[in-house]
């Protein structure tokens, strides 16, 4: 038993802090709830409306907060205490989908329901995402971080396996109101991890610092610091570029469903169970890639594998057109799952580690809107593009484009090379 401690605790160093293993596993269970109700409300909305665009919408709900408050924001996240910050966010997500709930529950659910509620969500989310990933390293410190964020996304990424992998049955037992229990459900786990957070002790816990400079000038030191540095530059711009070309594709899962791999005579249930199955292969390939990343954090392979999820993610989005057989379908949605979660570890390890302390919340904030902020823009253009032509021209386009200007920054400014030369 001893041995087999000693084996996990050299393989996962983050999981030997009691704070931080009491934090992963109310995360995990609060995560299996958010990812049922992601994929249940795109559902609930496709059905109300039978539009893509406002599947874009809402993805531009979601995210359209972080355009504005992700910089402020970090600025901020440096002088609060971190944990308490993360609590109170996650009681304002637990209300918010338990409101949801109620409205599906209770059958008056409309689609600016949905679009409130979730700007709701992306409000909070914007600065619990930079609260929670400073947080990290006071629960572990700097030596445990790589491996802490990697067993964060395992959690995240085991969530997407389960979450979809339960609508299904639920959906199929409760055709009736089924998206407004899964809501109520998402509700309740988000206390698993409020009573987690209130008996953690942020042990490498540095002291909130006091402010000494106006918001825009502390601001103007973390864009300053990212200016200067080669490598976080780099990622800021990949991340924008994704952000707004390539993941918000994976919002259209709905249409791919429906659509893309339409089948004569399907069915409510028919195309339920497909679209839970899509967001269950991504769920396995994201799954795949955490671990991988959790088992072997080395900085030495940060370059291949940042390229290598790059390329899987965009070659998928390139081929998805072309396929109309669910099984090679649900092949290349691994295949983006697995890209997804690679480039968004490798790229928020490497900004964390190489960030001073006194810069970590700002340089992250700045990372965070360059990946989420710009996603509301990308959001509506990829609804737009869907409503317009179809999802085949859209993903092959995007694609494109995202191959075109990440693989020009690769080979001019690879990111990972000024961590690899330092």
């Amino acid at each position: 038993m001893n041995r087999l401690r000693l084996n996990l605790a050299l393989r996962f160093p983050a999981l030997a802090s009691r704070d931080f293993a009491i934090f992963w596993v109310g995360h995990l269970l609060s995560l299996i709830g958010t990812s049922m109700q992601n994929t249940a409300q795109p559902l609930l909305a496709y059905r109300l409306s039978g539009r893509p665009f406002d599947l874009g919408l809402i993805g531009f709900a979601v995210t359209l907060p972080t355009f504005f408050l992700a910089l402020p924001g970090g600025v901020l996240v440096e002088h609060w205490d971190k944990r308490k910050v993360v609590i109170l966010l996650q009681v304002v997500l637990m209300l918010d989908a338990f409101v949801l709930a109620f409205l599906a529950l209770t059958e008056l659910i409309q689609i600016w329901h949905i679009v409130v509620l979730s700007l709701i969500n992306g409000i909070a989310t914007a600065f619990e995402i930079t609260a929670r990933q400073a947080m990290l390293i006071e629960l572990v410190g700097r030596e445990s971080l790589p491996n802490a964020i990697a067993l964060q996304s395992t959690a995240f990424n085991i969530s997407r396996i389960l979450g979809p992998a339960l609508v299904a049955p639920a959906l199929l037992f409760i055709p009736r109101n089924g998206e407004g229990w899964i809501f109520l459900l998402n509700g309740i786990s988000f206390i698993t991890i409020i009573i987690g957070l209130m008996f953690v002790h942020t042990s490498y816990r540095l002291p909130p610092q006091p402010r000494t400079a106006s918001l825009m000038v502390e601001f103007s030191e973390g864009f300053r610091y990212i200016r200067q540095n080669r490598s976080v530059a780099s990622i800021v711009i990949i991340a924008a570029v994704l952000g707004v070309f390539a993941f918000p594709i994976i919002q259209q899962l709905p249409v791919v469903a429906k659509d893309l791999l339409r089948q004569i005579g399907d069915t409510k249930a028919s195309v339920d169970a497909r679209n839970s199955m899509l967001y269950a292969s991504q769920g396995v390939g994201a799954l795949v890639a955490a671990l991988s990343i959790a088992i072997n954090t080395s900085r030495q392979r940060s370059a291949a594998r940042l390229l290598g999820g790059e390329a899987a993610f965009i070659l998928g989005m390139i081929f998805l057109p072309f396929s109309h057989s669910l099984i090679i379908t649900l092949g290349l949605i691994v295949m983006m799952g697995w890209g997804a979660v690679i480039q968004l570890a490798t790229m928020n390890t490497l900004v964390q580690i190489q960030v001073p302390n006194g810069l970590r919340g700002r340089v992250f904030s700045i990372y965070l809107w360059a990946l989420q902020g710009v996603a509301p823009l990308g959001s509506l253009l990829i609804g737009w593009m869907t409503q317009r032509w179809n999802l085949s021209i859209t993903a092959l386009a995007c694609g494109l484009v995202s191959l075109v200007i990440v693989g020009g920054i690769q080979l001019l400014r690879p990111p990972a090379g000024g961590l690899m030369q330092a």
